[in-house]
């Protein structure tokens, strides 16, 4: 089997099709993947697997001598109502807001044969009654992403490469992530590059992050005033357990701080250590950055923890998970060093979709429990626990969003959040979640005029 590292059940599938096919099994129908670039339509060539409505357009022959050359369209759809109370936890006003967010887009994926791919995606974001709405909210019709991929494989390794407008995510998405949980997906305008061989991974990408505007259709863009490069490199070890390192460069200019600004150089160190052995799971992850803000020197850093253990044999197969996070916050305003955490770009679920808790400037632990009562549904239940790391320094929301008057004053204790999420999975294109999350918060909030906060979505999400 060769092997593709980790990023989310979708990855999964892919790999088992991948065994399957590899291992000289018969073709298996494809089904729709979180990343719909990765998708293999080209088994649909047997007219004995296209049983579903709309299978002639996601296999369309481009050369009758050649199966793998063809073309494949396909859609995402999805609607979420949200009820917040309050964004910021209320502070300097705004309470009791309810709203729809609501993600469309259509792809075409062409295969010209085994080795070349050009995939272009449009997406459309759009927000009903939202109090305040920003990029992450809207996005109409615009250019999500048109990439050209290369793929050879030789005998003992593969390469990779891809050009132009694209995603790439790591990990468990805790600081470079695709950014799902809001309406508008993260894409990066990159040149990227791999070459996997037995148990290794070397990854490099040069990218401008795309900014997205909403004032008319097609005006994203991405310039040097924003970038964002790696080299990575992945290996498997004691089995299947996945250790991984890179080096990133993150340059923006005109960054903004608490304790100042100017243009960021940050370098970013990472280390992550992954696997799974005997019912436990684990997922630990270290980063250090250095570099600049204007004249002041970054001195920041961050781990971010998983562990778990699953009762397989148990009914409904609990898993009891502990969550431990930390990142540094600025702890001497004045002097020459900025100690905020940039958190890059964060996943949303890796906290809560509530948005009330940044990976900036804090201390968390989370235990929680999953259980699936049936194979398609899956219940989860977890307390947060929050400080921050300095009391100089602010309280953030999600992503790195300071909570105003709050820097300097108060104590450390941020709050306590209890969240309950339910998963259901009606077949292999819909899908369906319910999130709530309740943030008590601490003195320091409650000082600043913030309040107690709730939060509730509920979400459909289609795929073809």
């Amino acid at each position: 089997m060769r092997w593709i590292p980790f990023a989310g059940a979708a990855v999964v599938l892919l790999a088992y099709a991948v065994h399957a096919q590899e291992a000289g099994g018969a073709p298996v129908r494809p089904v729709p993947l979180f990343n719909r670039w990765q998708e293999n339509w080209s088994s649909l060539a047997d007219p004995a697997l296209r049983t579903e409505p709309g299978d002639s357009l996601k296999y369309i022959g481009l050369s009758a001598s050649n199966s793998a050359s063809y073309l494949s369209l396909g859609l995402n759809l999805r609607e979420r109502v949200e009820f917040n109370d309050a964004a910021g936890f209320g502070v300097g006003g705004g309470r009791n807001d309810s709203y729809l967010i609501q993600r469309l887009q259509i792809h075409a994926d062409f295969h010209f044969d085994k080795h070349w791919q050009l995939f272009t995606q449009l997406e459309d974001a759009r927000v009903a009654n939202k109090n305040t709405t920003t990029p992450v909210d809207k996005n109409p019709l615009d250019l999500r992403l048109a990439f050209l991929a290369y793929t050879h494989t030789f005998e003992t390794s593969t390469i990779k490469a891809r050009i132009g407008r694209q995603e790439f995510a790591f990990d468990l998405q805790r600081f470079v992530s695709l950014r799902d949980g809001p309406n508008v997906r993260q894409a990066f305008d990159a040149a990227w590059a791999d070459w996997e061989t037995g148990r290794w991974r070397f990854i490099g990408f040069i990218s401008q992050p795309v900014q997205y505007a909403d004032t008319h259709p097609f005006d994203d863009s991405s310039d040097r005033h924003l970038r964002f490069s790696m080299l990575r490199v992945e290996r498997l070890v004691f089995g299947n357990q996945e250790l991984s390192a890179y080096y990133s460069l993150f340059a923006r200019d005109n960054a903004i701080y608490i304790d100042g600004g100017g243009r960021e150089l940050r370098h970013v160190f990472d280390t992550r250590y992954a696997g799974t052995a005997r019912g436990f799971d684990w997922d630990l992850e270290a980063m250090a950055q250095r570099g600049s803000v204007g004249s002041k020197d970054i001195r920041a850093w961050a781990i971010g923890t998983r562990t778990g253990y699953t009762f397989a044999e148990a009914s409904w197969r609990p898993r009891i998970g502990l969550q431990v996070d930390a990142a540094s916050g600025d702890r001497h305003r004045g002097d020459n060093v900025i100690g905020t955490f940039n958190p890059l770009f964060p996943n949303g679920y890796y906290l809560t979709l509530a948005g009330y808790t940044g990976y900036t400037n804090f201390i968390h632990v989370k235990p929680s429990i999953t259980v699936k009562p049936a194979s398609r549904l899956t219940l989860t239940g977890a307390l947060g626990l929050q400080w921050r790391e300095t009391t100089a320094d602010a309280v953030y929301t999600q992503p790195n969003i300071v909570v105003p008057d709050t820097a300097g004053k108060g104590g450390r204790w941020t709050g306590a959040y209890g969240q309950l999420r339910a998963d259901y999975v009606l077949n292999a294109n819909l899908a369906a979640a319910v999130e709530m999350v309740h943030f008590d918060v601490g003195n320091a909030i409650r000082q600043a005029g913030g309040h107690n906060s709730n939060y509730l979505g509920i979400e459909l999400k289609y795929m073809w």
